[in-house]
C-alpha cells in the first residue's frame, strides 16, 4: 500500500466520524465532564475521609490531574475504542473484497485505526488546554520539552500496542460466533491493569512486578507518567523496549493467526 493510499483511508475514516459535528462534540463533552466529576467527588470523599493530603504520592489535585492524562492520551492510543471491525466484516462475509485489494488488509485496517485519531486529537489539544488553565501541572509532575517529546513517542508505540491486541481479538471471530464478550472482557483487563481506573502505584509491590511487564500500562499509565517528567530517560527506554517487544511478538502471533483464520474463511457471511 502507498502512503498516498494510506493517507486517503485515514482521512476518509476522519470524515466519517466527523459526518455528525454537533451529536460528536456533545456526547464527547458530557461523557468527559461526567467522567472527571465521578473522578473529582470520588477521591475528594477519599482524601477526606482518611484525612490524608497524599495517597500513592498523589495529591488530590494531581489524582484528578491523572485521571484528566490518562483519559485523554487514552483516546489518542486507542481512538474511540471503535473495533478495528475484523469480526463484523468476517460474520458479514465483506473480507473478501478487501482479500482481493492490492494493498494489505492488515495496513488498510491500521489506516482506519489511525484516521479516527485525527478528531479525537482536537479533543485533546481543547480539553488539554483546558486542564491546564484549570489544575496546577506540578501537582503531578514536570512537565517540560523533552518530556512531551518521549510522551509522544510513547503514545504513538501504545497506539500500535493497542491496534495489535484488538486486532488479535477480532480475528477470533474467525473461529467463534460472536467475540463481544471478548472485547469487553479485554477492555476491562486493559483499562484496570494498565492504569486508567487506578494509578498503578497503588497496586502492592508484588503486584507492580507483573504490571510492569505486563503490555497493558503502555497505553495509559506509562505515556501519561512519561509525559509529567515521573519516568526518568532510563526508565522511559527500558521501558519502550518492553512495549517494543510486545509489540513484534504481537505482530508474529498476529501473522500466524491470520493466516490460519484465512484457512477456515468462508466468504459467505452470516
Amino acid at each position: 500500500m502507498t502512503p498516498a493510499t494510506f493517507a486517503a483511508i485515514a482521512g476518509g475514516e476522519a470524515r466519517k466520524l466527523m459526518s455528525y459535528r454537533a451529536d460528536f462534540w456533545i456526547s464527547t463533552l458530557v461523557a468527559f465532564m461526567v467522567r472527571m466529576a465521578v473522578a473529582w467527588f470520588l477521591w475528594d470523599a477519599i482524601f477526606a475521609s482518611t484525612g490524608r493530603t497524599e495517597i500513592a504520592g498523589f495529591s488530590r489535585e494531581g489524582m484528578v490531574l491523572y485521571y484528566v492524562l490518562v483519559l485523554l492520551i487514552g483516546k489518542v492510543v486507542s481512538g474511540e475504542e471503535r473495533q478495528v471491525s475484523i469480526a463484523q466484516d468476517i460474520y458479514e462475509g465483506r473480507l473478501s473484497r478487501y482479500l482481493l485489494f492490492p494493498g494489505g488488509y492488515f495496513s488498510f485496517k491500521y489506516a482506519e485505526h489511525l484516521g479516527q485519531l485525527v478528531p479525537v486529537l482536537a479533543q485533546l489539544v481543547l480539553f488539554g488546554s483546558w486542564a491546564a488553565l484549570v489544575f496546577d501541572l506540578e501537582s503531578l509532575g514536570s512537565v517540560s520539552a523533552g518530556s512531551v517529546a518521549r510522551a509522544a513517542v510513547a503514545v504513538a508505540v501504545g497506539n500500535l500496542l493497542a491496534f495489535l491486541i484488538a486486532f488479535l481479538t477480532e480475528s477470533v471471530a474467525f473461529w467463534a460466533d460472536n467475540v463481544w464478550s471478548l472485547n469487553v472482557l479485554l477492555r476491562f483487563v486493559a483499562h484496570l491493569l494498565g492504569g486508567e481506573m487506578l494509578p498503578l502505584e497503588l497496586f502492592p509491590a508484588w503486584a507492580r512486578l507483573g504490571l510492569d511487564l505486563l503490555p497493558f500500562r503502555f497505553l495509559f499509565h506509562f505515556p501519561a507518567m512519561t509525559l509529567v517528567g515521573r519516568i526518568d530517560a532510563q526508565s522511559w527506554v527500558s521501558g519502550l523496549a518492553i512495549a517494543l517487544g510486545w509489540c513484534l511478538v504481537l505482530t508474529l502471533v498476529a501473522r500466524v493467526v491470520w493466516r490460519r483464520g484465512t484457512l477456515v474463511y468462508t466468504g459467505v457471511g452470516i
